[in-house]
């Protein structure tokens, strides 16, 4: 077996058991290499750290569904192309990508795909994106309104320094006072707690596809 698909199954095992100290190692492991995927193709530097962040919650909700015995690495790459790919069709623009590669991050042969879709498929595309923001909107108003009665104002802090202001985990942490581990801890949770409120909204599977199924 080699050395790396070893290093990543004990890091998603440690995730598993809600270590939060391997949900920062995974980053640390993983988020240059697919900031610079997307980068590289995007050229939006903005937008190409939302997709990673996106990339990474999508393959926390897709977490219970993993087999270990895949490589994460392409995984990874799997769902920032796929989230790369939904961007660019929120822009209106033609995707120069698949939704997956098997390739990881040796880019592989990325096609163009057709050149139009059909209306029908733009109104789908409309109405989804519809109920995917009311969805996100109605988990995060509970979970801040949660916060917000329990006096966890560092928590909500850290929240919009991350979420909003586009902080990093390091200067998040220096303006709070608190460690970076903290920052790392508030950000897992954060994370669990919107899955696991979407969840419960009863929405189809086919809204949020990674709540229950590899992308």
């Amino acid at each position: 077996m080699k050395k790396n698909s070893t290093i990543d199954q004990a890091l998603v095992k440690r995730i598993r058991a809600s270590d939060s100290d391997a949900w920062s190692d995974l980053i640390k492991r993983y988020e240059g290499r697919l900031l610079a995927f997307v980068n590289s193709r995007l050229s939006n530097r903005s937008a190409s750290e939302d997709i990673v962040q996106e990339a990474f919650i999508g393959f926390l909700n897709s977490l219970p569904n993993f087999d270990g015995r895949r490589s994460l690495e392409s995984y990874l790459f799997s769902i920032c192309a796929y989230k790369m790919t939904d961007h660019l069709r929120r822009e209106g623009r033609r995707p120069a990508i698949p939704l997956s590669s098997g390739e990881g991050s040796s880019g592989g042969h990325w096609q163009l795909e057709g050149e139009a879709r059909p209306a029908s498929s733009i109104a789908r595309s409309g109405e989804r994106q519809a109920i995917e923001h009311d969805a996100v909107a109605e988990a995060l108003e509970q979970q801040l309104l949660h916060w917000q009665q329990k006096n966890d104002w560092t928590k909500l802090k850290c929240v919009e320094l991350l979420i909003v202001r586009g902080k990093s985990n390091k200067d998040t942490a220096a303006l709070l006072e608190i460690s970076e581990q903290q920052v790392a801890n508030f950000k897992f949770d954060f994370l669990n707690r919107i899955r696991t409120l979407i969840k419960r909204q009863g929405l189809s599977v086919d809204v949020f596809p990674e709540l229950y199924a590899d992308p």
